[in-house]
């Protein structure tokens, strides 16, 4: 028996998607209802591996965690990681299968993979009672409708009720909804069941009136209107165009346990991957997360981090370009503390030989750590666990570099020279007792009176944001609607809402 299902797309990016699915999943999960989360095609440089040693999206796996199961695979097929602004890395069924630039992949590609998405969302169906599935950027993307296989290409082949999300917040929800209805196919249309408002901040009497009249424009009535809450985002996973803002949480308001606070400084590299492992630091009390382009901004920092990037060389050369690379030797020269994560720990070393990624061939590091990187075509993707500052850490590692580490101080599977430290993993500091041994380091070195708050649990507060969402769903969305959408499809009979899609 094939379990219900529900596709929530969005008349923008960024409309709010990912948190809703996000919002359904923990909802439905607290019911009692045994529900997966599913993705056809995202495009992300924030990533995540799985236990079997599959790369996803870090949105789907947030998503798993709403749903109280382990991510696999099957819920992200289709994973782009961008190299620039006309290629990506496709990575299918969590394995990187090559580079591909736009035209090639939505010329022929794109539509080959069809069946694929469809046979894993059918495998999720057929072991959940539940399947909640979450579009890419707008349904109405006319020009890629011939190629579609994550918004209503989806729906149509696999029989899903389409919700539709509005970001209120951004003004003109009631034409985004109105027309990203009127430019889909008739046989697209008989799909959209209706729409869900998000970010509205006021009196949502005063917004009633308005979603009468959409219902009566469209047939189609509004399952529910989500007010603005502040910090409810997860997991980042848009490629090129991140919000550096929308980065750090705001899961914590609360003063420094001791007297001073730390600030962190983020360099903001080219194609920055998996930015999200400074969440945990934003988590702390007394952590001011920031990031940063310019010599300038690293002067009173104390901790300064380079993250991993999927860009490792043209990273490099951003860094020498801005005065960067220059400050970071003068810092690890002082023993002020630097750590680099995964393409940031490839730049810290000697050099590296890169005939994958960049094609440069021999390229000079920044020479601060004893390391030497060699690109190699197949991709490390591991969940690996160990010891570091005499405490349990748990990363994941996604990444070409293979480092011979020829010095230093071991640290997890990098090194240690005086304050500058280099790993692969990302993750690492979620782990609670590492992070606060780490920060203790950071503080000491200097010279702040920085103490980590004694009891911040990073996986508790994620915990709290999926039931927030969830608790965003219960109380401001039809959930009896809802739910027969997931069970039955979308009603029948709805009205097609000229012009429809070109021909």
């Amino acid at each position: 028996m094939t379990g219900g299902g529900l596709l929530v797309a969005g008349t923008t990016s960024d409309a709010g998607k990912s948190v809703v699915t996000a919002g359904i999943c923990r909802w439905l999960v607290r019911q009692g209802v045994k529900v997966a989360p599913f993705k056809a095609q995202n495009m992300s440089l924030n990533s995540f591996v799985t236990k079997e040693g599959a790369e996803i999206g870090r949105a789907q796996a947030m998503q798993a965690q709403a749903c109280r199961v382990e991510p696999t695979a099957l819920m992200n097929p289709v994973l782009l990681k961008p190299g620039g602004e006309s290629s990506s890395q496709v990575v299918l069924l969590g394995k990187p299968v090559g580079e591909l630039s736009a035209r090639g992949y939505h010329g022929g590609r794109q539509q080959k993979l069809l069946g694929t998405v469809l046979d894993c969302l059918e495998q999720l169906r057929g072991t959940y009672d539940a399947v909640i599935c979450e579009g890419a950027g707008s349904p109405a993307e006319i020009n890629l409708r011939r190629t579609d296989i994550v918004n209503m290409g989806i729906a149509r082949n696999a029989g899903l009720p389409v919700l539709v999300v509005g970001d209120i917040d951004r003004g003109g929800v009631f034409a985004s909804f109105f027309g990203t209805v009127a430019l889909l196919s008739r046989e697209d249309q008989e799909c959209v069941a209706g729409f869900l408002v998000n970010k509205f901040r006021g009196d949502v009497s005063l917004l009633e009136p308005g979603l009468d009249m959409l219902e009566g424009l469209t047939g189609r009535r509004t399952y529910g209107v989500l007010p603005f809450r502040h910090g409810l985002g997860i997991d980042e996973e848009d490629g090129l165009r991140v919000s550096l803002r929308g980065t750090v949480r705001e899961s914590v308001v609360a003063p420094p346990v001791g007297e001073d606070v730390l600030r962190v400084a983020v360099c903001a590299v080219p194609l920055m991957s998996n930015f999200t492992d400074v969440d945990a630091l934003a988590a702390e009390p007394g952590v001011v997360v920031r990031f940063v382009d310019r010599p300038e901004e690293l002067a009173d920092a104390d901790l300064v981090i380079v993250p991993g990037t999927r860009g490792t060389v043209r990273a490099l050369e951003w860094l020498r370009e801005r005065g960067l690379a220059g400050a970071l030797v003068r810092r690890a020269a002082e023993q002020r503390p630097v750590l680099g994560i995964c393409g940031g720990f490839q730049i810290l070393g000697e050099h590296i030989e890169d005939d994958v990624e960049s094609r440069r061939g021999h390229v000079e590091g920044l020479g601060i750590l004893p390391v030497r990187v060699r690109f190699a075509r197949e991709k490390t993707l591991t969940r690996p666990a160990g010891e570091a500052l005499g405490e349990r850490v748990e990363g994941y590692e996604i990444h070409h570099g293979v480092a011979d580490v020829t010095g230093g101080a071991p640290f997890l599977d990098g090194c240690r020279v005086g304050q500058t430290w280099g790993t692969h993993w990302h993750g690492s500091l979620e782990s609670d007792g590492f992070r606060r041994a780490f920060l203790r380091e950071v503080a000491a070195a200097a010279g702040r009176r920085f103490v980590p708050a004694p009891d911040t649990s990073f996986a508790a507060l994620r915990e709290e944001q999926l039931d927030r969402l969830g608790d965003l769903i219960e109380q401001h969305a039809d959930t009896d609607a809802l739910w027969r959408l997931i069970e039955s499809g979308a009603p029948r009979g709805l009205p097609f809402i000229p012009p429809g899609a070109p021909a």
